[in-house]
């Protein structure tokens, strides 16, 4: 259900979910507050999908702050959503214009659920050191969109502790696979790696920082193009004393990987979806120590 606010206020916003959570029980069991910070020039509808399926995994208060023209008078207009519009959570959905588009963590607090840990998402592009604005210093956990901007630097140079981004959340199927093919015998030092992807693919950089950081060798960062909705690593190469790891997405949707001394084998793997990715997220609120080392090692990528 979709219940239209057109200029209203956050009280009026606040009874209106308390009046939701008496007739839809899937709204009672709130795990976290999420903060959506979106412009008016964005693909909305495709963030609230995400949010949507998102929610089956984590049934929260969604509160989508939409920021239109700071020319116009001071007005707050606002959607709630429940039930299957809303999927396990409950969506406000507000547009700020004039003073308030500025000021929009004066009108989510009021809004937050108490007790509960606080995300900030911005879907779309971020602004510069996330945790050092009025929003964001609101959330225990920022989730970015680096690419977006294509800036890979503001990632590491605007960091702080609980903060993530959309990039890392990709390749987190594909470490795997890189680990357990490490894993396999015969075990040989690792001398150097070549990893190839897009030019503007963030998620090829991260993965080429995260090796170097946990292999401590050198990492080239290749480019290539190749045709169809690939994965975004389209190769990577562990250069050995007497036999290299090969570990390419050669085919749409899997990833052959050559082990010497093991047969070869097929991996199924899709890029996955922003929803996919976002649930991810969700599930670790504590700072990730692993992106952190590996935005340390963005700096010493070989391009």
């Amino acid at each position: 259900m979709i219940t239209p606010m057109p200029n209203t206020t956050t009280s009026k916003i606040a009874r209106g979910l308390v009046e939701a959570q008496e007739h839809y029980t899937l709204t009672t069991s709130r795990v976290l507050t999420l903060i959506v910070v979106v412009n008016v020039d964005d693909e909305v509808d495709a963030v609230l999908d995400s949010v949507r399926d998102a929610s089956h995994e984590h049934p929260s208060r969604v509160l989508v702050v939409i920021t239109g023209s700071r020319d116009a008078e001071p007005l707050l207009n606002a959607e709630l959503r429940v039930g299957g519009e809303a999927g396990a959570s409950e969506i406000v959905v507000m547009h700020l214009f004039g003073p308030l588009a500025d000021n929009a963590e004066s009108v989510v607090t009021p809004l937050l659920l108490p007790d509960t840990p606080i995300v900030v998402w911005w879907p779309t592009a971020a602004p510069e050191g996330p945790s050092k604005t009025p929003i964001g210093k609101l959330g225990q956990r920022r989730i970015t969109y680096a690419a977006a901007k294509g800036d890979l630097r503001r990632l590491s140079s605007g960091y702080a502790p609980g903060d993530t981004d959309m990039a890392w959340g990709e390749i987190t199927q594909w470490r795997g696979i890189v680990a357990s093919s490490l894993d396999r015998l015969p075990h040989e030092p690792v001398k150097r790696v070549e990893i190839s992807g897009p030019s503007d693919s963030l998620a090829v950089d991260l993965a080429a920082a995260w090796m170097l950081d946990r292999l401590a060798v050198p990492v080239k960062r290749v480019v290539s193009d190749a045709p169809g909705e690939k994965f975004t690593i389209h190769s990577v190469r562990f250069f050995r004393e007497t036999s290299d790891i090969i570990i390419d997405a050669s085919e749409e949707g899997s990833v052959r990987v050559n082990v010497p001394g093991s047969p070869e084998s097929m991996v199924a793997l899709n890029t996955r979806s922003r929803a996919e990715i976002l649930s991810e997220e969700l599930r670790h609120l504590d700072a990730d120590e692993a992106y952190a080392h590996t935005l340390r090692g963005l700096a010493q990528v070989d391009y």
